[in-house]
């Protein structure tokens, strides 16, 4: 039960990390019908800008400061790149956002170094939230889940009780009409490309100090970003947030399990020999293929069930 509990509230938090990172991407989408492989780099420089911003101005301000300069980077890019090649299809928006995601990579070495830096924790939230079977949960996890579900509801709530979130919800399948009835529609467009920026940035500043900040922090979580949301459903900011919880407590419990796959088979009824899948996997521990998970249920449902766990289309 310890060993339950502890890993549980640990994946959970992972998990809305993820869903802080993946919501941006899903708006994105949804919105624009663009995959913007740079979104994890805009994340990296959510946690970059609030390094040089918390040494300034402390941890606070940089916690709503950083994710508006992204989110203004973001808009600029979508105004002054992005739109340009839109009408020319899906192919040249995806390299041109895979291109934007290798100059932010070198701009942030240029800047910053090749090394990580040294973005800490601040010092209110760096002692213990709470004790649970003589383990301390960190206050700062809990500010990380806290802050996961403030979004979560702030962008349902901008979605279906605002004018504004009518607005881009019409945009999203009638952008002619909305256009017919005076709203600028490419304005709308910038905004919300913005403000998924924005959603990445405000991850960074969040998870940059609970893991590492350094430059290889873009492509450690850029794929996961992109499992989760075709694991939720293409454009679905439900499924991504249920993909983020799955994902992220199924890769948690895996990193504690310290068995053989040979024992989990045992546990299951299945006879296992080293004939059966060859002497180094079956000697594989299941903390060892811990990061690969997620792209097994990657694969297991784009095989099953191709629109995603809440998803309506398939592209």
């Amino acid at each position: 039960m310890e060993f339950f509990t502890i890993f549980l509230l640990n994946g959970l938090s992972y998990g809305l990390l993820l869903f802080m990172l993946s919501s941006g991407l899903t708006l994105i989408f949804s919105m624009m019908g663009v995959l913007n492989f740079a979104h994890a780099s805009f994340y990296m420089l959510g946690a970059y800008f609030a390094y040089s911003t918390t040494a300034l101005v402390g941890f606070w301000p940089a916690l709503i400061l950083s994710p508006l300069l992204v989110g203004l980077l973001g808009a600029a890019f979508e105004k002054y790149c992005l739109r340009r090649v839109h009408k020319f299809g899906h192919v040249p928006e995806l390299l041109i956002t895979f291109g934007l995601s290798f100059i932010i990579l070198e701009m942030v070495q240029l800047i910053w170094g090749t090394s990580s830096v040294d973005y800490r924790v601040p010092e209110l939230l760096s002692g213990p939230l709470f004790t649970i079977y003589g383990t301390q949960f960190p206050m700062y996890r809990g500010f990380m889940m806290l802050v996961a579900v403030l979004m979560l509801i702030a962008i349902w709530l901008l979605l279906t009780r605002t004018r504004i979130g009518l607005v881009i919800q019409a945009a999203l399948t009638h952008p002619e009409t909305v256009e017919t009835l005076g709203h600028n529609v490419p304005r709308v467009f910038m905004l919300v490309f913005g403000g998924g920026a924005a959603l990445a940035g405000l991850a960074g500043v969040i998870g940059g100090n609970a893991f590492v900040t350094e430059p290889g922090m873009a492509a450690t979580v850029g794929s996961v970003i992109f499992v989760v949301v075709v694991v939720g459903g293409m454009g679905s900011l439900s499924g991504a947030f249920v993909a983020s919880l799955l994902i992220g407590i199924i890769q948690t419990f895996a990193v504690g399990i310290d068995k053989a796959l040979v024992d989990l088979a045992g546990v299951v009824g299945l006879s296992l020999t080293p004939e059966t899948f060859g002497w180094a996997l079956w000697k594989l521990k299941i903390s060892q293929i811990a990061p690969i998970l997620p792209y097994v249920f990657l694969v297991l449902i784009l095989i099953f069930r191709p629109k995603g766990l809440l998803g309506t289309r398939e592209g």
